[in-house]
């Protein structure tokens, strides 16, 4: 049976349902004029070796401003046989017409001699700037980004413009000499021998104004960072200053425990020739590029804020008004795996941005380490050949030639909606920090270093060459900034910290108290039920899969018509499809997550005829209701750190959106353990950033062994800032749940938005407990003054525990306590209470407490649990429990471990013996 291509394609339809994806129009490209390809068809010696020089010239241009000869070595690279014109036919003798094969006019009326035409080619591709594209597949781009680049100097710089580069370079410079003598002691990464970086966002927003752009989000590291956010993104210096002198950054009021200066952010608007646009540079942790995905998912939020790019309804409106770009540092750009990931999601669906632009502050020492051994490829750009980004490489001492770069790099985004590479090649006057020697271990470069002017003094140099400036302009420019920066430094005690949280889309959120509050979730069945019939609703056209259409489709038709048995997958459904109703938007994100990893959702369905998918929840029917959120599923790469940070920046612009990651196994987020340490569960007290993001983590000792059993929430537990000896409130920084229901699971995901802050929620979920037969919940359980319960009775009737002759009250959570239940009843116990902890961060204190109030005679108190000792909630439970129910508590589970769980299953089955037998004896 023959299948067309498309039909083998996976195809995303947005008539269908699909949300957060627009397919691209299909390039048409006619190719070349008829007359361009007659001339390259006569002149085709010459063609190749045009051809030749785009393709290489590149490697020997003269982008390196500190290059050096090593010594006994000469200078090599001046000549590649690639570039000899004689290799491919051409004679000195032959007089050459470039109209057609080169897109600038010959610098001379006529034909051009070889001799001639190669020193235009070697001005062109081996001068200051070169490009690398051959390896990119579109003939459509490659013509585009010739043309475009072979026509790069005709841009003529204006004198006001060069003076304006000037100085900013010379300001950027000044505030580095400034520190440096004010702050000698302070790591400042300053920008000195980068200064080339302010012609490249002078030139990013004036580009952005022509281009009538909305926002642009950028993610920076340290280097320049403070140099940047003072002389071109509006931060008052004296905040800076304040920070450097042990002042924290936000206002007495707020909870937080602040961060270095070099992690500061900004959130501004800029005006450039009278158009606004909106300025985010994010805050940045010490984990150099760790901040590229969260500005990704930041970007991505702001296009479903504007409802363009991949969430336009017009194939042809072009890149989203959000613009995302990315500075990154030379050692880390290659070294680091969470950039491989990044660029796999760039052209991904429902991880797209319309293309990023991406600035490489090209170093060429990588903390102490040279280039030669910080990778094993010739430039740090070639990372970026995996997506067929256009290569630029710029000498940082020619920052026009960059302001031109810029400008194609914006045009190329606006034009074809993908990445692009600056490959800024500068150096680090300073070392690492201003506080380290970096002739230690860098000698000769660092003698030419020293030895050389730097960038600002050697461009204002050549303007005033041109006359353009003189020395005293030069001096004034400086000593003016100066003199700024002195009053700055001086008005430091007196400058108040702005309330820079809250505002705009976060307007009528807050942070919470110390107090647990309770949020009324329940909501009439008649409403549920039908988001539940809805939620298998198909178009009539629509072949479903046989099993599904029984096990799926029909099978939860028939639970919400009883309303007795509602399943797992059915109350995220209804919880989903609820807050969709409220007008809230939902992202699921991670890998399979629209079948699900135990084939338990199926929320995202394809058909089995014509592979189409689509998500009912979208086609939901609510008559009535003015506006209805938005479903957007997205199945992501096979990343957990890249993903995770993506989410983590949709859902810090986004608290009207519940976003949802969910790892394909509990343990799997520890490939993502940057993220969570630096930004999720530390974000608001370091930088005043909330986040509602939840991460659904399946967990559940099976005799899986050790990588399928654990989500390590012992490692969670510990990275909250509980109390042991006090009552935790809701302002705890993280809060983590193990539900045992599937109505405690709905009103957690309910809670996410109902309430008026946002706290990142950590879900232990379940794996044999989406299909168990015990694990259901009734309608009643959904209904209107029903909540979350941070703890659940146990529900044994009066004839089987009478709660006045209970001994033992034994504390569990999750999935246990069904195993302890089925022992209970099996052995016929009427003297142990099963108490469950749904909410183990916040520690449900006063619960708790009224839980053992009922068992007036219970003498014992013990914990069980699955995991082994040094895991799981053990050391986390016994000091608030003790400390705080004042009782002692014993401990029934597994023995400590080096590894999460035994890989013999006769070996798993008997200690999971042993802890049931122990917590009954």
């Amino acid at each position: 049976m023959m299948f067309s291509r498309l039909v083998l394609a996976r195809g995303y339809h947005s008539t269908k349902g699909v949300f957060g994806y627009r397919p691209r129009p299909k390039p048409h490209y006619e190719g070349l004029n008829g007359a361009v390809q007659e001339q390259r068809n006569r002149n085709g010696n010459v063609y190749r070796w045009i051809e030749a020089y785009r393709h290489h010239g590149h490697r020997i241009a003269s982008i390196d401003p500190v290059r050096f000869r090593a010594p006994g070595k000469p200078d090599t690279g001046e000549a590649l046989p690639e570039l000899d014109y004689t290799r491919y036919g051409v004679k000195a003798a032959d007089r050459i017409d470039p109209s057609g094969l080169l897109h600038v006019p010959a610098p001379t009326p006529g034909t051009l001699s070889p001799e001639e035409l190669d020193r235009v080619l070697r001005e062109m591709y081996c001068g200051t700037c070169s490009i690398e594209l051959a390896f990119i597949e579109s003939q459509e781009e490659r013509e585009w980004l010739t043309e475009r680049y072979e026509r790069l100097s005709e841009r003529q710089m204006g004198a006001d413009e060069r003076r304006e580069i000037a100085e900013l370079m010379l300001k950027s410079q000044a505030f580095d000499h400034f520190l440096a003598t004010k702050f000698p002691t302070v790591k400042r990464y300053g920008g000195e021998g980068a200064e080339s970086m302010m012609a490249f966002y002078r030139e990013l927003f004036r580009c952005a104004a022509d281009a009538d752009l909305r926002n642009i989000v950028i993610g920076m590291p340290h280097r320049g960072k403070l140099n940047v956010l003072t002389t071109l993104f509006g931060t008052r210096p004296a905040k800076i200053f304040r920070k450097f002198k042990g002042y924290p950054e936000f206002p007495a009021d707020a909870h937080a425990m602040c961060d270095i200066a070099s992690h500061f952010h900004t959130s501004t608007d800029i005006t450039v020739g009278g158009k606004t646009f909106h300025l985010n540079m994010l805050h940045n942790p010490s984990h150099l590029e760790a901040v590229n995905p969260v500005s990704m998912g930041k970007t991505r939020a702001k296009q479903l804020a504007l409802r363009d790019g991949p969430y336009g309804d017009d194939p042809a409106a072009g890149p989203s008004k959000a613009l995302n770009v990315q500075v990154h540092g030379d050692a880390a750009f290659p070294g680091q795996g969470i950039n491989q990931e990044c660029l796999l999601m760039a052209e991904v669906p429902h991880f797209e941005v319309n293309g990023t632009i991406h600035l490489v502050v090209n170093n060429q020492v990588g903390f102490t380490t040279p280039a030669a051994r910080g990778r094993g490829t010739r430039y740090v750009t070639d990372l970026a050949k995996s997506i067929m980004a256009p290569i630029v490489h710029v000498n940082a001492d020619d920052p026009e030639a960059l302001t031109r770069v810029t400008q194609l790099a914006v045009d190329y985004r606006q034009r074809f909606g993908k990445d692009f590479f600056i490959d800024l090649n500068c150096f680090r006057r300073w070392g690492h920090n201003e506080l380290d020697d970096p002739t230690m271990t860098n000698p000769l470069l660092y003698k030419v270093v020293h030895a050389r002017p730097s960038i600002p003094d050697a461009y204002a140099r050549k303007l005033i060459d041109a006359g353009l400036l003189d020395q005293d302009d030069v001096n004034a420019i400086s000593k003016s900034y100066q003199n700024h920066l002195t009053a700055e430094l001086q008005a430091h005690e007196q400058y108040e910290p702005e309330r820079s949280y809250f505002e705009r889309q976060w307007s009528g959120l807050q942070q919470p108290g110390d107090e647990v509050t309770v949020w009324n979730t329940g909501l009439d069945y008649r409403l549920l039920s039908h988001i539940g019939r809805e939620s298998v609703r198909l178009p009539e056209d629509f072949n479903v899969h046989p099993h599904l259409k029984k096990t799926h489709v029909d099978a939860r038709l028939r639970r919400l018509a009883d309303g007795q048995r509602i399943d797992w997958a059915t109350a995220e459904t209804l919880a989903i499809g609820s807050l969709l109703y409220q007008g809230y938007n939902v992202r699921l994100s991670g890998e399979d997550v629209g079948r699900g990893t135990f084939s338990q959702r199926h929320a995202m369905l394809v058909d089995q005829e014509t592979n189409e998918i689509y998500i009912p929840l979208n086609g939901m029917a609510a008559d009535g209701v003015p506006e209805l959120g938005r479903f957007e599923l997205a199945n992501s790469i096979l990343s957990e750190e890249a993903v995770l940070g993506f989410e983590y920046g949709m859902a810090i612009d986004s608290p009207n959106s519940l976003v949802i990651w969910e790892a394909q196994f509990g343990d799997f987020f520890n490939g993502a353990q940057i993220i969570i340490d630096t930004f999720l569960v530390s974000g608001e007290t370091k930088w005043m950033v909330c986040n509602g993001l939840v991460m659904l983590l399946p967990h559940g000792y099976d005799g899986a062994a050790s990588e399928h059993s654990s989500c390590r929430m012992e490692r969670f537990l510990q990275m909250t800032d509980s109390r042991e000896s006090s009552p935790d409130g809701d302002d705890v920084n993280l809060q983590i749940i193990n539900p045992s229901t599937p109505a405690q699971y709905f009103h957690a995901l309910r809670r996410q938005m109902i309430r008026n802050y946002r706290k990142p929620l950590l879900v232990v979920a379940p794996k044999t407990l989406l299909r168990l037969s015990d694990c259901v919940s009734t309608h009643a359980d959904f209904a209107p003054g029903t909540y979350f319960q941070p703890v659940l009775s146990d529900p044994a009737d009066g004839a089987t525990v009478d709660p006045k002759r209970v001994r033992r009250v034994v504390l569990c959570s999750g999935k246990h306590y069904y195993t302890l239940q089925a022992e209970r009843k099996a052995r016929n116990v009427n003297d142990v209470a099963l108490v469950r902890l749904e909410s183990l961060c916040p520690f449900p204190v006063q619960a708790i407490r009224d839980e053992l109030a009922k068992y007036p005679n219970a003498r014992e108190f013990v914990w069980s649990q699955e995991e082994h000792r040094n895991m799981g909630a053990w050391t986390f439970v016994q000091p608030r429990f003790e400390n705080m129910c004042e009782r002692r508590i014993q401990y029934r589970g597994r023995a400590e471990g080096a590894t999460v769980a035994v890989g013999v299953s006769k070996w798993h089955t008997q200690q999971l013996e042993d802890v049931i037998k122990t917590t009954f004896q």
